[in-house]
């Protein structure tokens, strides 16, 4: 797959100007503010993690910004087309939470419905579906039906049918719910390997730890309005402290560093001091793989 140069377009892939959904539900038609003047700018080539609680207006957010909701107030933009154009979805590749394939198609017949909903006939169908398989790890797997998926499988299998028609931008909402560590873990690679490719990725999660691993900035959203954003590194960087972390060292050495931080006075001092840990998720990896469990 050719893969776009995020240099080659200055202008940025999202932009979310001032957006205000106001829903009127139930008979009373009471209004419900959804989102409140909430602006966003998403650079072309960066993996951009919008987060927040159930309810905080991510998925309205993300419907403006795929054309399904029209805003009340403000607007949203895909690389400077307004995101209401037919046009400007022809460069976006969406996978939600809970896709819906038809489970008596295979994956490759699966691929080759969506190619051809996006246009795509002959030799380059085949050439894109064939693609898609290999880049989401599914030829193995292309002449199984995707009703015998896993929930790791069916996504990355909704991977490659937002990938088919190669957009510049790819929504993913919540990509890893439901799948185990090991399918997790693909999925992370190749939202990675995409971002290598030069795609633009705009990606929500509940699941911090994984989209700490992916993101350059997030964006925190809380009843409707953004709190924080910014690059990750800055955001969860703690400022008043230095980690030092150090191989093999004996105890005399850490007692000298001790014994230098109490010379040195003033607000230094030796917060914590043991053995660095891993996680269980990356704990759980490693094991599976060595005894070679996993699709």
């Amino acid at each position: 797959m050719d893969a776009p140069s995020p240099s080659a377009s200055p202008t940025p892939a999202v932009t979310v100007e001032n957006l205000t959904k106001v829903f009127k539900s139930g008979f009373t038609k009471k209004p419900l503010l959804a989102v409140k003047q909430l602006s966003f700018e998403v650079k072309a080539g960066e993996v951009y993690g919008l987060i927040g609680p159930n309810g905080c207006g991510k998925s309205t957010t993300m419907k403006v910004m795929l054309g399904l909701l029209k805003a009340t107030q403000g607007r949203a933009t895909i690389f400077g087309r307004d995101s209401e154009e037919v046009a400007s979805r022809q460069d976006v590749g969406f996978l939600p939470e809970n896709p819906y394939f038809y489970k008596h198609l295979s994956g490759r017949e699966t691929l080759n419905f969506y190619g051809r909903l996006c246009g795509l006939r002959g030799a380059e169908l085949k050439d894109r579906t064939e693609a898609m398989l290999e880049l989401t790890g599914l030829t193995h797997a292309a002449e199984r039906r995707v009703g015998g998926y896993s929930k790791g499988m069916l996504q990355r299998v909704g991977l490659g049918q937002a990938l088919i028609h190669e957009p510049r931008l790819l929504i993913l909402d919540e990509p890893t719910a439901g799948v185990d560590p090991v399918g997790s873990r693909r999925i992370r690679d190749l939202i990675l390997e995409l971002k290598q490719r030069g795609i633009t990725i705009v990606v929500t999660s509940h699941l911090l730890e994984q989209m700490q691993e992916v993101c350059d900035r997030v964006g925190i959203m809380s009843n409707g309005r953004m709190v924080s954003e910014g690059k990750l590194e800055e955001l969860i960087s703690v400022e008043n402290q230095t980690e030092l972390i150090l191989q093999d060292a004996p105890p005399e050495l850490l007692a000298k560093i001790r014994a230098l931080v109490q010379e040195a006075g003033g607000k230094s001092q030796v917060v914590s001091e043991g053995k660095p840990r891993t996680t269980l998720e990356k704990l759980f990896l490693q094991s599976t793989t060595q005894t070679g469990d996993g699709e």
